[in-house]
């Protein structure tokens, strides 16, 4: 892999990527707090398509805003979701008189933020669906509760309902045709060797004469490694076989019968060359005739989901005759919708430049967005000198431990684990020292953690983190007739216990299966039995350490092995051991 970058820190980078890509389009506007890019020039009175994700992947999702495609993108850090905060900025960017479709691939940060974004718009009046899609073939049908992750399958996706919103389809038509074609995309990748993050030091490497199939665009490893290389003739047959082969009981997902229409799209994940990608796409076209009698209707090969300079690539063909079986469009519509003309990265790198607008008049702030009152009458008062103690005492050994997070997340994940508990540590740190517990009031602690946890903090464990605070926030305020019942420790139990049921509205994650809640379940159980803190911190302590021993069954790790080999010990669970830092932190600062 080739570790030599132009800029060698991550350090701003998203953001002057961003400000770089809007201006080929002079439509385009950047929200720059936000990170969202937006189309200025989008008709209200027809459906909005929102997408986003991790930046690192490059044009999606921020190159395809524009017309007939997406009404606007929000961008996270490298291989993060983008928080709550920001995809909410993004959603009141382009209003819809129609209503909004957010538009997501199967990852579970993007479905944590997407989906409790989507929740808000919701609560607001606005009319909001969300679409998860995912088409990765090498995550088999065993029973995985995750389901296939998303690859640029999805971009396809984006194009046909882009097309359909742009001819004056309704919500419930863009939304079906979405949800039909994204379930007519098979997909699979192929990495000769990872791509390497801009000042990251921990990284993992193919061997010389290695290949990986089923890879993911995070860096995660493949489902299968390949030595020696095989020929690019036997590396096609082989990606088909994964594709299309209907009698494979875990990857059978599609099935295409003789005369059905088909597209293919082949995207570049960074670091092949047009030379290779054109005779890639040349070998399978010839293969998809010879042994499958699939001639595609539409090609389309190009960087369409990157994955930074990752010599890879992924191959996705798409059935749009059983589409337009499950949708009220006909094959007709929908190939028209995927022809139709847009001024994104899709039609042309250049774009139009005809006119020009000053930089000024396309970075954009963002309105102010109102904070969380607190009402006197239902808030929970503490010392306030024992408050910050324990607040800071938590951050500060969650600062410590992030070198160790972040090198067990290298390991069991994408590595950004330990960065992103250790930049909402910081905020809170500095809101500290702004006063933010001088007054003694839980209130505006958790208003100003549920502000970090919204605006700084992507990722899954921001999203985890950003429900399970407002609703425990949430349930401190209606149940604190409690509190005025001297039932001060029963009050918190219920808190924690209500946030603990309100996250599993979001992810099926439960004790056992390697994952931060495997610390706030037990945390909250622990609580529950006499109403003892000590009791709470000793089962989180347990919970966390005992994620030693399990096989992880939700997040990346499950796309790839990871744990499955009992011969080798495994670090503890990142997000768990994490979330345990802060709880035995918060009790080291109580005396």
């Amino acid at each position: 892999m080739s570790k030599r970058h132009l800029y060698n820190s991550l350090d701003g980078l998203v953001n002057k990527s961003l400000r770089g890509l809007i201006a080929y389009n002079p439509a385009l506007a950047l929200d720059e707090q936000n990170r969202v890019v937006y189309n200025t020039e989008y008709d209200r009175s027809t459906v909005s398509i929102i997408s986003g994700g991790g930046s690192g992947h490059e044009p999606a999702w921020s190159g395809y805003v524009g017309t007939n495609m997406l009404a606007a993108s929000v961008a996270g850090d490298v291989f993060a979701s983008p928080s709550t905060k920001q995809i909410i900025a993004g959603i009141d960017a382009v209003p819809s008189d129609k209503g909004t479709i957010l538009v997501i691939t199967n990852y579970t940060g993007d479905c944590l933020h997407f989906g409790l974004a989507a929740e808000k718009a919701n609560s607001k009046g606005h009319k909001c669906r969300m679409i998860i899609c995912g088409d990765d073939v090498s995550v088999g049908k065993n029973g995985s509760l995750v389901g296939r992750r998303g690859l640029a399958g999805q971009v396809g996706v984006l194009k046909v309902m882009g097309g359909a919103s742009g001819a004056g389809g309704s919500l419930d038509q863009v939304y079906d045709l979405g949800v039909a074609f994204s379930q007519q995309i098979v997909s699979i990748a192929v990495t000769l060797d990872h791509c390497h993050v801009p000042g990251r030091t921990e990284h993992a490497q193919s061997g010389v004469d290695e290949l990986e199939i089923g890879t993911g665009p995070h860096n995660e490893p493949g489902y299968k490694k390949i030595s020696p290389i095989p020929s690019p003739d036997e590396l096609v047959k082989t990606i088909l076989t994964y594709l299309l082969d209907e009698t494979d009981p875990l990857r059978g997902y599609v099935n295409f019968n003789e005369g059905d229409e088909t597209l293919l799209l082949v995207s570049n994940f960074g670091g092949m060359s047009y030379l290779e990608m054109g005779a890639l796409v040349n070998d399978i076209l010839d293969q998809l005739e010879a042994n499958w009698k699939i001639t595609p209707v539409r090609v389309i090969s190009g960087f369409l989901e990157t994955s930074l300079n990752a010599p890879a690539f992924s191959v996705s063909v798409i059935n749009v005759t059983a589409a337009a079986k499950n949708c009220s469009y006909s094959a007709d519509e929908i190939k028209g919708f995927f022809d139709a003309r847009t001024d994104t990265h899709w039609e042309s790198m250049a774009g139009s430049q005809a006119r020009r607008r000053p930089r000024k008049e396309q970075i954009v702030q963002p309105p102010a967005a109102p904070r969380h009152a607190i009402d006197d009458a239902t808030d929970l008062k503490f010392d306030p000198a024992r408050l910050d103690r324990m607040l800071r005492t938590a951050c500060n050994k969650l600062i410590e431990a992030e070198p160790d997070l972040t090198r067990w997340d290298t390991v069991m994940g994408d590595g950004d684990c330990g960065e992103t508990l250790k930049t909402g540590a910081q905020c809170l740190l500095e809101a500290l020292d702004a006063g933010v517990a001088s007054k003694g009031s839980v209130g505006a602690v958790l208003a100003e953690l549920e502000e970090i946890l919204e605006g700084k903090m992507g990722g899954t464990l921001g999203g985890i983190l950003g429900i399970f605070f407002v609703a425990m926030r949430t349930a401190l305020v209606e149940n604190f007739a409690l509190a005025k019942d001297g039932d001060v420790s029963k009050l918190w139990a219920l808190a924690v216990r209500t946030a603990i049921l309100n996250l599993s509205r979001y992810t099926p994650a439960k004790v056992g299966d390697r994952t931060v809640m495997d610390t706030l379940i037990p945390f909250a159980e622990g609580l529950s039995v006499n109403g003892s803190f000590d009791e709470g911190v000793d089962a989180a302590v347990a919970g966390a350490e005992k994620t030693k021993t399990l096989k992880p069954r939700l997040g990346r790790a499950t796309y790839v092995g990871a744990g499955q080999d009992a011969s080798h010990d495994l670090p503890p669970d990142p997000g768990a051991w994490g979330a345990m830092v802060v709880i035995k932190g918060l009790q080291t600062g109580i005396p």
